[in-house]
């Protein structure tokens, strides 16, 4: 792998075209010039499982993905569930906007990405994984009242399923158009035997 000594990095899946697309349709809803709010990327739009951290130590990399391939070999495929929106901390003082997402077996996944990342010598998570996809950051408040009644009115939407069957190490670069991602490898999961 080609990488700098030190990278931005994380490992998340990605859901199907379907749910990407109706997430971008529902951001051209909510969106408003001048809204305060910086939105996702379709193409952009993934699950993080575990942000490694903004300035990665390169060397790290190949034992990751060595304990990520452990984890691809014994994980089945599943279904994740797309629905509800919310915010962080919570919709009266958002800084993020997201959707649900919904699956035992995510959960089970990213506990033992966890793991893998820990074996390997990242410091544990402090927060617990709570499965969202980032819809937008909120950087003002600006017009904020009706964007909250448009979310509330929608907060139990549901915005289809999709197949899970690999997960992927990403590193990221931040640009002033918003982050690039580049994928450093993804991690089939086996079939479900």
């Amino acid at each position: 792998m080609d990488l700098p000594p030190k990278i931005r990095a994380f490992v998340a899946i990605r859901l199907s075209a379907d749910i990407d697309r109706a997430l971008a349709g529902l951001i051209d809803e909510l969106r408003i010039p001048g809204d305060g709010i910086s939105w996702s990327r379709a193409a952009n739009l993934h699950l993080t499982l575990r942000f490694l951290g903004p300035a990665v130590d390169s060397n790290l990399v190949a034992p990751l993905a060595q304990s990520l391939r452990a984890v691809s070999q014994h994980s089945a495929p599943f279904v994740v569930f797309a629905r509800g929106i919310g915010g962080f901390p919570d919709l009266a003082r958002p800084r993020v906007i997201w959707v649900g997402l919904e699956s035992e077996a995510l959960i089970r996944l990213a506990s033992e990405v966890e793991a893998a990342a820990v074996r390997t010598g990242f410091a544990p998570e402090r927060r617990p994984f709570s499965p969202h996809l980032t819809l937008g950051r909120v950087k003002s408040l600006k017009g904020w009242a009706r964007l909250r009644a448009t979310l509330e009115a929608a907060w139990e939407r549901d915005f289809g399923s999709s197949r899970i069957d690999s997960m992927a190490l990403y590193e990221s670069r931040l640009s002033p158009q918003g982050s690039i991602y580049r994928e450093i490898e993804r991690f089939g999961f086996a079939a479900a035997g």
